[in-house]
């Protein structure tokens, strides 16, 4: 994480990861969860903010796609 949008963008996609997550745990429902896993632990392995939130709104786009 190289500049500040990277830390800030990394920021806002753990915190919707979170929301999956909370979500994904209570209503236990697969899907959710994974994705709220992926878009807390993902933001520290891409370099670049445009790739970045690609690939976050990829994610978390998936649950509507995928049905558990």
């Amino acid at each position: 994480m190289g500049d500040e949008s990277s830390i800030v963008w990394a920021m806002f996609f753990g915190a919707i990861g979170v929301g999956y997550f909370m979500y994904g745990r209570r209503q236990r429902q697969l899907m959710p969860f994974i994705t709220g896993i992926a878009l807390m632990v993902v933001p520290y392995f891409v370099d670049g903010a445009a790739a970045m939130i690609g690939l976050c709104v990829a994610f978390m786009a998936l649950p509507y796609f995928i049905r558990s």
